[in-house]
């Protein structure tokens, strides 16, 4: 029995890199195309959506002297590069996959609607949802919320190289705990960073949980849909 029956996945673009340090590392696009294959043959419907930080992002852009809506511009083709390289993995191992874009860019993918993403998910193919919301000043966490909202998704699952949501960085700090579940207000009241303030917000508003866990050790997507405790949920 699976946990949930249609999750919107939110993947890192840096964890795309690998041990490479920047592009795309083959190995760990294909650890993740599997992983996602595996949770769709179980009757799961995925749709995806991933950042584009081992590309280029925005905000850092701008720090460095780029106009910020050009600097944002070029982050939401960046997502748009990882989504057509995630398609292509999929495609590989016999996943059909659907990539759709926020701004108009056919041919390389159709332009994104609700209806467009769930017929296609409910056909059994996974739909990769890329450019962000198609507006600067947005995150593509604030993309994955408004996207997993309007998909009537049953959980954000957000893929990161952490196991879950600690006290502090547990890569900064050893004596940092890890909270099997936590709250929107608590993450407030904290100050934690689990995303931005807009997308946890709409979370929280929208009545959309978020499941965080590490994407990167292979096997453990499908750990999740099995219900298995390995990262932390975030709920109102």
């Amino acid at each position: 029995m699976n946990k949930f029956k249609r999750i919107l996945l939110k993947l890192s673009g840096e964890s795309l890199q690998g041990e490479q340090g920047y592009g795309i590392d083959v190995n760990r696009l294909n650890d993740y195309a599997r992983q996602i294959k595996e949770v769709v043959d179980m009757g799961v419907q995925v749709g995806i959506v991933i950042g584009g930080g081992n590309i280029f992002r925005g905000l850092t852009g701008a720090g460095k002297g780029f106009d910020r809506v050009r600097g944002d511009q070029m982050g939401m083709l960046a997502t748009v590069i990882n989504s057509l390289g995630l398609c292509s993995a999929l495609q590989a191992i016999g996943q059909k996959t659907t990539v759709l874009t926020a701004i108009r860019m056919e041919p390389i993918g159709e332009l994104y609607t609700k209806w467009k993403a769930i017929e296609a998910m409910e056909r059994g193919e996974v739909v990769i949802m890329s450019g962000g919301t198609g507006n600067p000043y947005f995150t593509t966490d604030t993309g994955s919320s408004l996207r997993g909202i309007e998909i009537e998704a049953d959980v954000m699952l957000k893929g990161t190289r952490v196991d879950g949501v600690y006290t502090a960085d547990p890569e900064k700090d050893p004596t940092a705990t890890k909270f099997q579940e936590i709250t929107y207000d608590e993450i407030y009241n904290r100050g934690l960073k689990v995303m931005d303030l807009t997308a946890t917000t709409m979370c929280k508003m929208n009545n959309l949980p978020i499941y965080v866990f590490n994407m990167d050790i292979y096997g453990n997507l499908k750990k999740v849909m099995a219900g298995e405790d390995i990262g932390t949920l975030v709920h109102n």
